[in-house]
């Protein structure tokens, strides 16, 4: 094997489990607005707008949908797409322009806090603080956790959000732009992910060294690809591959 010089790693699903996260958060931040705006208009002496929790996350979706497909270059741009579509069925339902523009993004501050209250692997910590006395490491997500205040950020002093780059994975830009910062070549480089079709091809046809996080998978794995069932597996692989 070439000499590997770095490591990047999906987040969602590779370091911690997030099921149930974006359920709780979805939930949680819509829930928050609607109260934090009721309680605002009533200090106003203003009507409450007609929103509620279900028809309200229903309307919610259906405009981040629209909003994906007539803008095809934002589809990946999660943030985006929930901003403008906070800021279009605020200002609908009778907020002033300001307002709704005020509340949409006090909205997505309270989406972000919920969204990185998510729980690393008990080995992910010490796992990052050995791997980076070897290696240099990245992180490349396609979700639209705020990459700064994620429980592991300290571990990645390089961070890209897919989508902000407006080109989610499996497009290779953002292999390629943190390929670029972490200054090395693809074939000096592996990355590490729970997705076939958004980690392992991207990476593998890059060039990269892929590990492929699946506790089953009956599939045939190209050159270049290893499966590990769990994240706590990595430094054995390692091991494995650097003897070879």
């Amino acid at each position: 094997m070439t000499l590997l010089k770095a490591i990047t790693f999906d987040l969602d699903d590779t370091l911690w489990d997030n099921h149930g996260v974006m359920r709780h958060t979805e939930e949680g931040h819509y829930a928050w607005l609607l109260d934090a705006l009721s309680v605002w208009q009533r200090g106003r002496g203003d009507a409450e707008l007609a929103l509620d929790a279900e028809t309200g996350m229903a309307d919610y979706l259906a405009r981040r949908q629209r909003l994906a497909k007539a803008h095809t270059e934002r589809r990946g741009d999660f943030t985006w797409l929930r901003l403008r579509a906070l800021e279009e069925q605020l200002e609908e339902s009778g907020l002033n322009r300001s307002a709704a523009l005020m509340w949409a993004a006090a909205a997505m501050n309270e989406f972000h806090r919920l969204r990185v209250r998510v729980t690393p692997h008990p080995e992910a910590v010490e796992l990052l603080t050995e791997l980076a006395a070897r290696y240099r490491l990245a992180a490349i997500t396609n979700g639209n956790i705020h990459l700064k205040r994620q429980p592991l950020a300290a571990h990645f002093p390089v961070a890209i959000a897919a989508g902000e780059l407006l080109a989610p994975k499996p497009d290779p830009k953002p292999f390629l732009t943190a390929l670029a910062e972490l200054e090395v070549a693809p074939e000096q480089a592996m990355h590490v992910g729970d997705s076939w079709d958004e980690d392992v091809i991207p990476a593998q046809g890059l060039g990269m060294q892929a590990v492929w996080i699946a506790a089953e998978g009956d599939r045939p794995l190209p050159a270049r690809v290893q499966r590990i069932a769990h994240i706590r597996e990595l430094p054995a692989l390692l091991d494995w591959l650097e003897r070879r």
